[in-house]
C-alpha cells in the first residue's frame, strides 16, 4: 500500500501535470470506493483543479469555487489509492486500461482516470466542515512537525512503538515499509513501548525517520509489487531497503540474518543484534503460543481420535 513518499511523488506529479486544469465530465463505473457517488458527477464538473497536495497518505485535490457560485467554502477531492489504485492523466486517444472506474474529462483534451483493480481504495468530495472534519481524524505530517511535538506524541503513549508510528491519529502518512526501515537505523526494536524510549532515542527515531521519507521521495518511493508514479513509472527506493522483507538475509551493519515478528498485528522485519527486545518480550511471546496452542481445537489429536 502507497505509503508517504509513494503519495507524495504521485501529488508531486499531479500538481505539475493537471493544475490549472478544469474537469469538464465525470464518468464513473464501479463505486463501491466512492463515498457518495452522486456527489463527483454534481460537484466536479466546472472546478478547476488549484493544487494537488499529500494529506498522509491521501492525494488531495483542491477545488476552484465555480464562477457563477456564491459559496465560498473550500472543497476538495479526496483520495486513497489502496493497494493497487493509480490516478493518471492520459490522452483520450489512448486506449483505457482495465479496471478503469472514474474518468475526469480535462480542459486541455486529456482524462484523469484511476484505475484499481482491487478497488481497496477511497474517492469522497468533500467540502466546508466535513472537508475540516475528515482532516483533523490524523496526526501531525512527520516532515512537518518538531521534534519537540513528536516525542511528547510518542513518548505518553504506553502503546508499542511500531503500533505508534503506523497509527494515523498519532503521526499521517508512516507505513509498515518506513516504520521498519526507521526502527532500524535507529537501532529500536518495534516492540519496544513509546513511553519507556529515552529522549535520546526518540531523537534518534526522529532524525531517522525524516531523513529516510526525504531520500524515498527523492527516490519517488518504494515500488513493491504495484506502485506507479503519475507517469507510470516505478519507485526506486526498494533497492535501498536494509530491513524490510529482508528475512533470512544479513544485516548490512552486523551481518546477522534478519528477523520477522508480528508486532500490533503486522509483519515487523529487525536484526535481533542491532535492535535489541525489551525486557520480558521473549518470554511474553513464548506464554502467548503456548496459550494459543492449547486453545487450538483438536490440538494433540490422532486421525483416529477425531474420527470418535
Amino acid at each position: 500500500m502507497p505509503e508517504l513518499p509513494e503519495v507524495e511523488t504521485v501529488a508531486r506529479g499531479l500538481q505539475e501535470e493537471i493544475a490549472g486544469r478544469s474537469i469538464l465530465s465525470v464518468t464513473i463505473g464501479k463505486s463501491d470506493f466512492i463515498d457518495d457517488p452522486g456527489s463527483l458527477e454534481k460537484e466536479l464538473p466546472g472546478r478547476k483543479i488549484r493544487t494537488v497536495e499529500r494529506y498522509g497518505k491521501f492525494l488531495l485535490l483542491r477545488l476552484a469555487n465555480r464562477e457563477k457560485a456564491g459559496a465560498s467554502e473550500e472543497s476538495a477531492l479526496l483520495v486513497h489509492l489502496g493497494m493497487t489504485g493509480l490516478l493518471m492523466p492520459r490522452a483520450v486517444s489512448e486506449p483505457q486500461a482495465k479496471h478503469t472506474h472514474v474518468v475526469m474529462q480535462l480542459d486541455d483534451g486529456r482524462e484523469l482516470r484511476y484505475v484499481d483493480a482491487r478497488r481497496f481504495g477511497r474517492m469522497a468530495y468533500l467540502a466546508g466542515e466535513k472537508l475540516q472534519t475528515e482532516l483533523r481524524r490524523f496526526g501531525v505530517d512527520p516532515l512537518e512537525t518538531r521534534l519537540e511535538e513528536f516525542t511528547k506524541s510518542i513518548h505518553g503513549r504506553r502503546a508499542r512503538i511500531k503500533a505508534l508510528l503506523l497509527d494515523q491519529h498519532v503521526l499521517r502518512g508512516v507505513g509498515n515499509i518506513y516504520a521498519d526501515e526507521s526502527l532500524w537505523k535507529a537501532r529500536i526494536h518495534p516492540a519496544h513501548l513509546g513511553a519507556r524510549l529515552n529522549q535520546g532515542q526518540l531523537a534518534g527515531l526522529y532524525r531517522a525517520l525524516q531523513g529516510i521519507l526525504r531520500k524515498a521521495i527523492v527516490l519517488r518511493g518504494s515500488s513493491i509489487s504495484d506502485f506507479l508514479d503519475a507517469e507510470g513509472m516505478p519507485g526506486d527506493y526498494q533497492r535501498h531497503h536494509r530491513v524490510y522483507d529482508r528475512e533470512g538475509k544479513g544485516c548490512v551493519r552486523c551481518k546477522t540474518p534478519i528477523r520477522r515478528v508480528i508486532v500490533a498485528g503486522r509483519s515487523s522485519y529487525f536484526c535481533p543484534q542491532c535492535q535489541r527486545a525489551p525486557r520480558g518480550w521473549r518470554k511474553a511471546r513464548q506464554a502467548k503460543r503456548a496459550k494459543q496452542a492449547r486453545a487450538r481445537p483438536n490440538s494433540g489429536r490422532t486421525r483416529s481420535d477425531n474420527q470418535m
